[in-house]
């Protein structure tokens, strides 16, 4: 009986971990946006909102960052109906 290779494929562990980081990113953005609610005894105040922005920004960069990658890491099969690549 053959033995599973040890190690998985460079590209398809990387896809899979940036799969992974763009499922998280959502988690992450929830928790970011709850710290200032649960710190808000007087309402939120000015450095709460830079808090907000800031993580808001951040967030954005990130998934963009994310997506760039998982569509660079998509590999690349031909159409066999249509015959086109895409």
């Amino acid at each position: 009986m053959a033995r599973a290779p040890l190690f998985l494929a460079r590209e398809g562990y990387r896809r899979r971990r940036l799969a992974d980081m763009a499922r998280v990113l959502p988690v992450l953005g929830a928790a970011l946006f709850l710290i200032p609610a649960l710190d808000a005894e007087e309402g939120l105040g000015s450095g709460m909102l830079i808090f907000l922005f800031s993580a808001w920004f951040w967030l954005i960069l990130a998934s963009a960052f994310v997506s760039s990658r998982l569509i660079r890491a998509v590999p690349r099969e031909t159409d066999e109906s249509s015959g086109e690549a895409p």
